[in-house]
């Protein structure tokens, strides 16, 4: 019976992950709502502090002081509004008209975060564990009259990961452990596409603007439709040092790794020319992929308690953003694919190019527990996180460096091994991110100079976000 339950639950909490892509504007597209017990202390000191299963994703040296075999799973909600402010928002086309629209609406939907832990106490010396969780997402999703259609509309990143882990420990208060992350991500991205400067090439700009009007009030603008999935593997190593009954402290770092997200391009209602000025839509195919650089990234945490009744946590985060430099797409048939003869692609360019240029990150996180009686504990936390995102902020990801307040309760029953976590938080985005949004050259030597005619995009995004999860566990 408890085999049945312990697959089904797996199943529920993989299907559930694939099925609602995460949104997150700070801290690039990593997602911090793992954990229910470590996110009421903003997950302060989480790789010191193995209170329970979810120590598989936050440290897995962490399982050697967990005792028997212990179960832990839940669900975050993640709910950011994101949306231009009024009137802030203006674009020009390629050959440099303005464009008529909206500001696109609240482009964030709410996102649900499943997760599920379990840890094995094999022998004295040695634990194992298995997670399965959320750890990258992204959501966006302007409304279609959007004023920046022709720079972005949909974007989409869904990734689940399966987290083997074993822990070894020398019985002297030093434990070492290791986890392999089998990561799956599948990603979707979308966009109008501007066809003047193609027109244009072919005649002039008086004439291109009079087709291309023509043609987007019969049949609407061609929309370009990407998606792609992939495996990939990093690993997490970690150690754990117990100084004193009372302060231990913690270490993890993760590897670097890459997607290579395989899939199809399209682009719906491409003009075709069928006798001079005159143009009918076709649809253009052509394999592709985009990848999707992963960042390595180093944790240390301390915990200390002060009393019976008080423990002080403390952590920080770096992560190597900077190997996101640009989002690409490529194509996998070379010259003679649809899209690349019909927009003249050859050699090495992709199929299209948004410039990125991420910056390396600190995240930094106190927090405190007062256990209040045997049964009860209260938590509180506080985290700074950086954002990546530098010059080049994209309306696909409008983002800006944020705090995240947290609360959190917890109810244990030591006797039955029952344990719940209930956690809440809210976050403040420090600046209204401002966006001047260009075409740029596919590694250009100056990065800033526009390359695709007098295209652009401007915009200044209000950002206010709150999260809140549930976390069970039980020790057996």
């Amino acid at each position: 019976m408890k085999s049945t339950r312990l697959v089904l639950a797996i199943r529920l909490t993989t299907l559930a992950a694939i099925a609602a892509p995460a949104t997150v504007f700070a801290g690039g597209f990593s997602l911090n709502e793992q954990s229910a017990s470590a996110m009421g202390v903003a997950n302060a000191g989480a790789a010191a502090n193995p209170e329970n299963a979810s120590t598989v994703f936050f440290n897995p040296a962490g399982m050697s002081q967990l005792k028997g075999t212990n179960l832990s799973f839940g669900v975050a909600v993640l709910d950011i509004d994101a949306e231009a402010k009024g009137g802030s928002t203006s674009a020009t086309d390629a050959l440099g008209d303005p464009v008529k629209g909206s500001g696109g609406g609240d482009i964030a939907d709410p996102a649900v975060l499943p997760n599920f832990f379990i840890t094995h106490e094999v022998n004295d010396s040695i634990d194992v564990g298995f997670g399965i969780h959320a750890p990258y997402g992204l959501a966006a999703d302007y409304d279609d009259d959007f004023v920046g259609r022709y720079f972005a509309d949909k974007t989409e990143l869904t990734a689940i990961s399966f987290t083997p882990s074993i822990a070894v420990n020398n019985g002297k208060g030093l434990s070492m452990g290791l986890g392999i992350n089998i990561m799956y991500a599948e990603a979707r991205l979308t966009k109008f596409q501007d066809i003047r400067a193609g027109l244009a090439a072919q005649s002039n700009d008086a004439t291109a603007r009079v087709l291309a009007k023509n043609y987007e009030a019969a049949y609407g603008a061609p929309y370009s439709d990407i998606n792609g999935d992939d495996i990939a593997v990093n690993f997490r190593v970690g150690f754990l040092y117990e100084l004193s009954d009372r302060t231990q402290f913690g270490l993890t770092a993760q590897t670097g790794t890459e997607f290579e997200l395989k899939g199809d391009a399209e682009i719906s209602r491409f003009p075709k020319q069928q006798t001079p000025g005159v143009f009918v839509p076709i649809t253009l195919k052509e394999a592709a992929s985009v990848p999707l650089a992963i960042p390595e990234s180093i944790t240390v945490g301390a915990r200390h308690q002060l009393n019976e009744s008080v423990t002080v946590l403390a952590g920080a985060t770096y992560a190597r953003w900077s190997r996101f430099e640009g989002l690409d797409v490529f194509s996998t048939e070379g010259d003679g694919g649809q899209i690349s003869q019909a927009l003249g692609r050859t050699g090495d360019k992709p199929l299209s190019h948004v410039t990125e240029k991420w910056q390396n990150t600190w995240q930094f996180n106190v927090g405190g527990i007062w256990q209040a009686t045997p049964a009860w504990a209260f938590k509180a936390g506080y985290a700074w996180d950086e954002s990546p995102v530098g010059e080049f902020v994209t309306a696909r990801v409008p983002s800006s460096d944020r705090h995240w307040l947290t609360l959190g309760t917890q109810w244990k029953d030591a006797q039955s091994g029952w344990t719940v976590d209930a956690a809440v938080g809210t976050l403040l985005f420090t600046d209204d991110p401002k966006i001047n949004e260009f075409v740029y050259q596919y590694d250009a030597p100056s990065q800033k100079d526009p390359a695709a005619g007098k295209s652009n995009y401007k915009g200044e995004y209000e950002l206010d976000a709150w999260s809140a999860s549930l976390q069970i566990s039980k020790a057996f």
